[in-house]
């Protein structure tokens, strides 16, 4: 025991601590290299881990770059199937807008063309019926030659608008001073009167009397009316169909002024007016 505590003496501890001191600088060698290996790998990890942190950040934004085209692609495409569905619409509409054009066109052709046939018509009926008007005109017109002619031979007959003036004066029939019968020797005149007329169609017939300027205007309207009705009458009764009217005008429209007796003895007369009808129907619908 000696011996080994001998050993362990001063001799031996020193021995011992050279070997402890050793361990432990190799210790904390060993430490700080482990140290320095950690903090160079975490360092390396954490750049690696930035870097890494960056790309995924870029690749987020990438992303998100990416969904915003991506968004803006469809809107795109929404907005041009909505325009491609108008203009598909619209296309739509022009056609039948077109249609209903080209529809109108020839319907308004068939219009127009049968208003042209139409007008051809009556233009044509138009000219048939001006050709018949001017053809009945010359008819009417011969036919009132002639029969101015053969009431000239009885009396005096002149034209006017309308048709026909006889007077019955002083050289055919006479009418006493304030007399309205007519004397015998006058009645063979109105009987010649009524055969010319008793073929007459198509004419209207008017006595119209006359005085001369003896005597008031009141008294003369009478006068004159009574001898129109008087010749009247005659005629009526000799065969003539109807006469229209009598009219008297009393001591106006003198054919001759003055007071001498020839000038009251041609004024004391009677007028018979033969007017076409269809030449008052013209007057009547002309413009």
């Amino acid at each position: 025991m000696a011996f080994f505590n001998a050993t362990a003496g001063p001799g031996g501890q020193g021995s011992g601590d050279s070997s402890a001191k050793g361990s432990g600088k190799l210790g904390a060698i060993l430490g700080a290299i482990a140290v320095a290996l950690v903090l160079v790998s975490g360092y390396f990890l954490l750049r690696s881990y930035r870097r890494l942190q960056r790309r995924v950040a870029g690749l987020s934004q990438q992303t998100e770059q990416l969904r915003r085209e991506v968004q803006s692609a469809g809107q795109q495409s929404q907005a041009s199937a909505q325009q491609a569905s108008q203009a598909a619409a619209s296309a739509q509409t022009a056609a039948q807008q077109r249609d209903q054009a080209n529809q109108a066109q020839a319907k308004s052709a068939a219009q127009e063309q049968s208003a042209l046939q139409q007008a051809a018509a009556a233009q044509q009926k138009a000219s048939e019926a001006e050709q018949k008007a001017e053809e009945y005109r010359k008819q009417r017109e011969a036919e009132l030659a002639r029969l101015q002619q053969a009431l000239g031979d009885i009396a005096e007959t002149r034209r006017n608008g309308l048709g026909l003036i006889m007077t019955l004066g002083e050289k055919s029939i006479r009418f006493d001073f304030n007399k309205s019968d007519i004397n015998p020797e006058y009645r063979d005149t109105l009987n010649r009167i009524a055969g010319v007329m008793m073929a007459l169609k198509g004419y209207s017939i008017s006595v119209y009397g006359y005085t001369d300027d003896v005597g008031t205007q009141a008294y003369n309207l009478k006068l004159s009316k009574r001898r129109a009705q008087a010749v009247r009458d005659f005629l009526l009764k000799a065969g003539i169909p109807k006469l229209t009217t009598t009219q008297g005008f009393g001591k106006s429209n003198p054919r001759v002024h003055g007071d001498t007796p020839q000038a009251r003895a041609a004024n004391r007369r009677v007028e018979i007016g033969l007017v076409d009808s269809t030449l008052i129907l013209e007057k009547m619908y002309v413009p």
